[in-house]
């Protein structure tokens, strides 16, 4: 039995409606340990019928059997197992991949191979010796002559070591030397119990074989035997084949990525600066929360939570109730709560402490013919910390706390500090148990100053203090609102639930419950909100990024076209071609996250530096969290501008992509 056989192969090419016949029925065998030579004029099919033995051209009639077993050529999975376990491709013009040096053309076949990554490297060294290459091994293609080139084609060709060696004109490009020497190394391989068919016009080439088949007009003319074939050797070793590995894929995308470095650096730091500006306004988003978070915390006991009275009657929510609090304010007796209802409190599990208070919406304070009108006066409450004052002291019986605005309006900004102990006079209106406006005024000590910005300004006497002025200005008594203090931060939230559960004697919901996180999860949504426009407006940039990469893929493909058809004949699948580029695209936007991370870093340094004597906080804090989405942004950015140019990559005809200048 022959070892390959072509039964009536018939394949005709069209234009339009038009066939052009260029095979007519070939029937041939082949043995192994023969050098078969096809002889014929161009144009007369000798090139079609080796893509049809090498399985590249599966439009055809007939059957091509190996080993007793007919090839399915409709079948594009087996056609790329029989590549790469049988065929190897010698070209007339090498095709030899030029970013690659030598020892990695050879490589490419051997990456299909079971031999792990030293075997494969020393296989390939060898190869490169035996075909006299040993002291070339570093030089790429472009610094190789023409029978270099065809030596190092060779050695690739017998890499994976495949039982059919095609070799396609392959000293029609050579001199008479190489020519002599390119004829013993096919002969050689021959002898290693090979089958070559080596495709050519010249007769002399020809004669050099054990057979010569004539091919005119695409039909045999003659089968010429010259010399028997070489014996076969005994107990040959094969390389087992096997699919190309996702790792090599992705080895061989880095070295094209190196190969054209400085270009893909443009197009990474162009990517960058979309993902530069997405993760520093995260950062700085990130900034202004805790910078918030810390104003708050500092003035403010995270573990109390202000109660109000809840005027709905139902059951209400901590935004409800601001947008309540509104309307109350405008109409003080709304806001009084029931000294029976405040005992309900102390009841409640969870509680440390229950303190009854009262806060007014606006007030004047004057000194020494000065006055200042201002909103937001309120009982002292253990709410406020001790960091609540800069200067001076919490307020105690006839003292008032107020905030460094109110002081240098009174005083002035070089001795504000001088208005702590000096007395000044409180007013306010407020109302009677009968809702009749009253006016109440006190002298009052000053204690000591808060802050006085606009997030950390607290203004206030204690709870005994206000009663008593209210009480001498027979206004009502009764509390605006309690601080309730929690035993612990993680009981604050029951607590909170609990007192919006509190019912009256007439069994409707009494209170609504504001906590410290409450007011940061509002401030912190506006914020999440701004810098989330800001992002989505720097993201913008991201898209231009991402059509950048789709044009330098497109670019690579068009580029690589024959490259594409020498992996495709060395066996890859669509598949591999697929993961070649979209591996090669998600090392642009891999690295473009890493210029990224190091352009925010630099640019969080500069701001926070900047921003720093202002508001003594940094300003821009990059979390791990804002890294992991920026790398995960990029390499989803990359691998969907590479989906198209990839998938147009793996679709192109290997014949047609070896045939591409």
């Amino acid at each position: 039995m022959a070892f390959l056989e072509l039964h009536d192969i018939h394949k005709s090419y069209y234009l339009g409606k038009e066939e052009f016949p260029v095979l007519k029925g070939i029937d041939l065998d082949f043995e192994r340990g023969e050098l078969v030579s096809i002889l014929g004029e161009s144009g007369g099919g000798k090139s079609t019928l080796m893509n049809i033995i090498g399985g590249l051209d599966r439009k055809f009639t007939g059957s091509v059997v190996i080993n007793g077993k007919t090839l399915d050529h409709s079948k594009e999975k087996e056609m790329d197992n029989y590549r790469r376990g049988m065929i190897g491709y010698i070209y007339q013009s090498y095709n030899l991949i030029s970013h690659l040096n030598i020892v990695d053309n050879v490589l490419v076949s051997l990456d299909m191979t079971k031999l792990n990554g030293a075997q494969r490297k020393q296989r390939a060294i060898d190869l490169l010796k035996k075909v006299g290459l040993g002291d070339q091994l570093k030089k790429h293609p472009n610094q190789l002559s023409g029978g270099q080139k065809q030596r190092v084609a060779i050695a690739r060709a017998l890499a994976s070591d495949p039982q059919i060696i095609i070799a396609d004109e392959p000293t029609g490009a050579l001199d008479s030397v190489n020519t002599a020497e390119v004829l013993d190394l096919l002969s050689d391989i021959a002898k290693d119990g090979k089958l070559v068919i080596a495709v050519t016009h010249s007769q002399d080439v020809a004669s050099h074989g054990t057979r010569i088949v004539h091919l005119v007009d695409g039909k045999i003319n003659g089968d010429e035997r010259i010399k028997a074939a070489y014996p076969l050797p005994e107990n040959p070793e094969t390389l087992p084949p096997r699919v190309l590995s996702a790792t090599a894929s992705y080895r061989n995308a880095f070295k094209h990525f190196s190969f054209n470095f400085w270009r893909n650096l443009i197009i990474m730091i162009g990517t960058a600066i979309g993902l530069f500006a997405v993760l520093l306004f995260s950062g700085l988003g990130n900034g202004v929360n805790a910078f918030i978070q810390n104003q708050i915390n500092s003035m403010v006991n995270p573990t109390s939570i202000t109660v109000m009275k809840n005027p709905t009657k139902k059951k209400i929510s901590m935004t409800q109730m601001e947008s309540e609090m509104s309307n109350m304010v405008s109409d003080p007796a709304k806001m009084m709560i029931d000294p029976a209802l405040i005992s309900k409190l102390n009841n409640l599990k969870g509680v440390d402490k229950v303190e009854p208070g009262y806060q007014f919406s606006a007030y004047q304070l004057s000194y020494n013919q000065k006055t200042k009108t201002d909103s937001g006066l309120q009982t002292w409450t253990d709410a406020n910390t001790s960091n609540a004052v800069k200067n001076g002291h919490a307020p105690k019986n006839n003292q008032i706390v107020l905030s460094k605005t109110q002081a240098v309006t009174l005083i002035g900004s070089n001795n504000y500090k001088s208005l702590i102990g000096k007395q000044i006079r409180l007013s306010f209106n407020w109302i009677d148990n009968q809702n009749r406006p009253v006016q109440v005024s006190k002298k009052l000590t000053v204690s000591g100053l808060s802050a006085g910005g606009q997030t950390s300004s607290v203004v206030g006497t204690n709870y005994s203090t206000m009663k008593r002025m209210l009480t001498a200005a027979k206004a009502s008594t009764k509390p605006s609102f309690v601080s309730v203090k929690a035993s612990s931060t993680k009981q604050v939230n029951k607590v909170a639930s609990a007192i919006r559960n509190v019912k009256d004697s007439q069994g409707h919901y009494a209170f609504g419950a504001i906590t410290v996180g409450d007011i940061l999860k509002t401030v912190n949504q506006y914020v999440s909100i701004a810098t989330t426009l800001l992002s989505a407006i720097a993201a913008i940039s991201l898209v231009v990024s991402a059509l950048m990469i789709i044009v330098t893929m497109y670019m690579s493909v068009s580029e690589r076209t024959k490259e594409i058809g020498i992996l495709r004949a060395l066996g890859e699948r669509r598949k591999d071609i697929r993961r070649l580029f979209t591996a090669e695209s998600l090392f642009i936007g891999f690295f473009s996250a890493i210029i990224a991370l190091v352009l925010a870093y630099g640019g969080s340094i500069w701001l926070n530096h900047a921003l720093y004597h202002i508001a003594k906080f940094n300003m821009v804090q990059i979390t791990p969290g804002n890294i992991l989405m920026t790398f995960i942004l990029a390499i989803v950015i990359s691998f969907i501008a590479a989906l198209l140019p990839a998938r147009r990559a793996s679709r192109l005809n290997p014949i047609d992509a070896l045939s591409a200048d």
